[in-house]
């Protein structure tokens, strides 16, 4: 696994910087209309990943008040693989994955669209990668423009992706 699993089902139209929501579901519901403009989702995939969300909360707390999450849902409801990304202008709460009572302050925000256990598997395998990079996260969700996000991003995955494809 490399970072090209990410870099590859990251189209630049679907990524959605300084986003400003009141909460999870506004968030997961920017992610998914993205998604959907772009071809990669069916209308069904808003309802059904909030839907998840609720059921199995996916916020992965980081360091000193940061967070992100990770929000999905079956592959009957994507068209073709791909991946979105929101920055949020503040944080939102996300209901913690480790504990479904409590919320982390997520400042960014994957959503995954794959039709394949496996390949969701690796993805999430390579976000956690980027987890071991808070500085570059943080950068990311700061950047005001896609080239900041993209140069960030592409930091964070160097250590995951040892330079293969």
């Amino acid at each position: 696994m490399t970072q090209f699993v990410l870099k590859n089902h990251l189209d630049p139209q679907a990524v959605c910087l300084r986003v400003k929501a009141p909460n999870a579901d506004a968030v997961i519901g920017v992610l998914a209309d993205r998604l959907a403009a772009i071809g990669v989702v069916a209308q069904t995939w808003k309802a059904a990943a909030i839907a998840r969300e609720a059921a199995m909360p996916t916020g992965l707390p980081l360091a000193d008040d940061f967070a992100v999450a990770v929000p999905h849902t079956d592959p009957e409801h994507v068209l073709r693989a791909g991946l979105a990304v929101a920055t949020l202008e503040t944080p939102v709460a996300f209901r913690s994955m480790d504990d479904p009572d409590a919320t982390v302050p997520a400042r960014v925000v994957f959503a995954i669209a794959l039709r394949d256990k496996h390949a969701q598997i690796d993805m999430l395998q390579t976000i956690a990668g980027l987890l071991q990079s808070p500085e570059q996260l943080t950068r990311m969700a700061s950047a005001k423009d896609s080239d900041e996000f993209f140069a960030a991003l592409d930091q964070a995955l160097e250590p995951i992706g040892g330079g293969e494809q």
